[in-house]
């Protein structure tokens, strides 16, 4: 009788233990399936948040990542500023103390072949060795990545005049006058090299404020590309549509066939 008893518990034991397991289980998965939902949800909810310019990537790797990218974004401040100040100060030395740069090609390079020329010849006077001079070369690698990366976004860029000159977009058209007349009326009012300053001024701030406020700006692009666009409907409803419905395209039909 004892025996039986203790076998009932046993069994009892067991029994319960399965219903726990099963519990346990159960509500591992339903947690699992939690997780999954939210994370799913999460990430449903990353993909409708709108990026300025349709961007996909971080700031670092839109700027090419690596050593560049960190400049740019102050990384390290000492490197970023020593870049910046060398920058500055060539403006000011060629800009506005108007330092043309032919001329301080020239005596830079007279300076250091003079100063390299008496510091050998004095080594020979004091009997001491003459100074190593390192072997100056353009590596070939990174010139051609260089060339080829340009020769693409050339190409790129010529494709898309070709396709805005033939009359295929009229949005791309209007962006590239409009674009082209902004250009022209900054490029009347300084010179290139102001120009180059402007734009590294331009990419040594805006790139490291966008990154820091990132969620509000593109919360703002948002509403003013919804704008934007709203207004372009309305100039495409009661202008450019009439100036189009205009223009024959007899010729061009005949032509395509």
């Amino acid at each position: 009788m004892v025996e039986d008893h203790k076998h009932e518990e046993s069994i009892l034991e067991k029994i319960v233990e399965k219903i726990h397991g099963h519990g346990d289980s159960s509500s591992l998965s339903d947690s699992d399936d939690d997780k999954k939902s939210t994370s799913s949800s999460s990430s449903s909810f990353k993909s409708k948040i709108y990026r300025l310019f349709g961007r996909e990537k971080p700031v670092h790797k839109v700027l090419g990542g690596g050593k560049p990218a960190d400049i740019f974004l102050w990384r390290n401040k000492k490197v970023s500023g020593g870049v910046f100040g060398a920058i500055t100060a060539s403006w000011v030395l060629f800009e506005l103390i108007e330092y043309h740069f032919l001329t301080f090609l020239c005596h830079f390079a007279m300076a250091a072949l003079a100063a390299l020329f008496l510091w050998s010849n004095a080594c020979t006077f004091i009997h001491k060795a003459t100074p190593h001079l390192p072997e100056v070369h353009i590596p070939e690698d990174p010139v051609l990545q260089l060339v080829s990366g340009l020769r693409i976004e050339i190409n790129r860029g010529f494709t898309v005049l070709r396709n805005i000159a033939s009359g295929r977009d009229l949005k791309k058209f209007i962006l590239v006058i409009a674009g082209l007349w902004a250009l022209s009326i900054i490029g009347s009012c300084c010179n290139f090299l102001t120009l180059f300053y402007i734009a590294t001024v331009l990419l040594f701030t805006i790139p490291v404020v966008y990154e820091k406020y990132e969620d509000k700006v593109d919360a703002f692009g948002e509403k003013a590309m919804k704008e934007i666009k709203k207004q372009y409907a309305v100039l495409d409803e009661k202008v450019l549509s009439k100036v189009l419905s205009k223009i024959p395209r007899g010729a061009l039909n005949k032509k395509k066939d």
